[in-house]
């Protein structure tokens, strides 16, 4: 694992307090960057860094089965297939380090 200062493990950090300065409600915000996410085709450790944010923001599976609803008449019903599977290695990455963390 990466350790010292790097700038690439800094960004999301760094992202993340520039995006706290919308008027959005965490919810929302959320809701739209999953929404990006599944636009740009993003990677499971781009979803995996949003886990964490919108459990405690209080979305749900449902919320995140609606995005991609939303999205799949834009992106396209591969694109949108693939984001679902890749929002689910997410969570289960999530669920593992938690358990791991725990232990």
């Amino acid at each position: 694992m990466a350790t010292g200062d790097s700038p690439v493990l800094k960004a999301p950090v760094e992202l993340n307090e520039w995006l706290a300065r919308t008027e959005l409600d965490p919810r929302s915000l959320l809701l739209s960057r999953i929404a990006v996410l599944v636009a740009v085709d993003a990677p499971t450790s781009s979803y995996l860094l949003h886990v964490g944010p919108s459990i405690a923001a209080g979305l749900t599976d449902r919320d995140g089965e609606d995005v991609l609803v939303a999205v799949a008449p834009i992106v396209g019903a591969p694109r949108a297939a693939s984001a679902a599977v890749k929002i689910a290695e997410a969570v289960d990455l999530a669920i593992s380090f938690a358990v791991e963390e725990s232990q």
